[in-house]
């Protein structure tokens, strides 16, 4: 198996709402290939979809109910401190729930975390070890 992770699918409870989340108030572009029962966005190297939750769980034979922390989050890196602000500023006032405010770190970088409207936990975070090629991938060496 290659090394690679080319799609993660978000199951949401309200398809239309969670669409508007990331397109309009994100401004991230749907993609062409998006159906009325699943959106996809082309993000760098890997496509976000959303999908319905109950849809979701019934495909992977899995029940709909999660409680709690799911043992994963999403990850955004920023070039820039005062990025991580912006992006916090901004998603609050689509209605996601800040869970940790911004702040320096122990590791040395600077970071936040918000759920969206249908809990997902991302983290926000400028990590000044990080190094991002042209198209604004991140690169590790």
């Amino acid at each position: 198996m290659n090394a690679r992770i080319n799609l993660i699918t978000l199951g949401v409870k309200n398809l239309e709402a969670a669409i508007d989340f990331y397109e309009k108030g994100l401004g991230w572009q749907r993609a062409k290939a998006s159906q009325d029962s699943v959106a996809f966005f082309q993000l760098n190297g890997i496509v976000l979809s959303l999908y319905s939750r109950e849809a979701l769980a019934e495909d992977a034979q899995v029940p709909p109910e999660g409680q709690g922390f799911s043992g994963i989050t999403l990850a955004y890196n920023t070039k820039s401190d005062q990025e991580v602000n912006d992006i916090i500023e901004e998603v609050k006032k689509l209605g996601a729930t800040i869970t940790k405010t911004p702040q320096k770190v122990f590791w040395g970088g600077y970071s936040a975390y918000f759920k969206d409207l249908d809990g997902h936990l991302f983290e926000v975070a400028h990590n000044p070890f990080f190094d991002f090629d042209e198209r604004d991938i991140l690169k590790l060496e």
